[in-house]
């Protein structure tokens, strides 16, 4: 996977933004929540980007498998190698939009409660959904990869 600029900017932004003082984050807040919208938008595009590479067959099967992956499991079925590589695929891009809606409620409670260590919290759970959704999209391009051997 080829490391996106933007995420890369947010990460060191936000590591960098960990260490500010209140006063800091009353300038700059609006300027980190512009930043993360950037990575996450680059992200979203990438990761787009990526699956439709994907064949058909493969589309088609991460549509059902995001929907069937629950009973699957309950139900104990073996799935195929494909199907199996797409429930990974499926299973990360749900953490990874988990990880970015806790983030994102953090920032949203920090900035309601005018509170410096919820802000800083938030910059550790956003790095940590992009962590998450740059795996994601790793398993994403395997699937692609796939297409192309087969």
């Amino acid at each position: 996977m080829r490391k996106l600029e933007e995420v890369h900017e947010a990460k060191d932004l936000m590591t960098e933004a960990m260490e500010w003082s209140s006063f800091k984050w009353l300038f700059e807040k609006g300027r980190v929540r512009q930043t993360a919208d950037r990575a996450n938008e680059a992200l979203d595009r990438l990761n787009r980007a990526v699956k439709t590479k994907w064949s058909a067959e493969a589309k088609a099967s991460y549509k059902q498998l995001a929907a069937k992956a629950k009973r699957q499991r309950a139900a104990g079925e073996n799935s195929s190698e494909r199907e199996q590589l797409i429930e990974k695929v499926v299973e990360a891009d749900v953490a990874a939009e988990r990880a970015r809606q806790v983030a994102e409620e953090m920032f949203d409670k920090a900035e309601r409660q005018m509170n410096l260590d919820l802000a800083k919290e938030g910059c550790r759970k956003a790095i940590h959904s992009w962590e998450l959704h740059e795996k994601a999209i790793k398993k994403a391009e395997a699937v692609a990869e796939e297409n192309n051997v087969a």
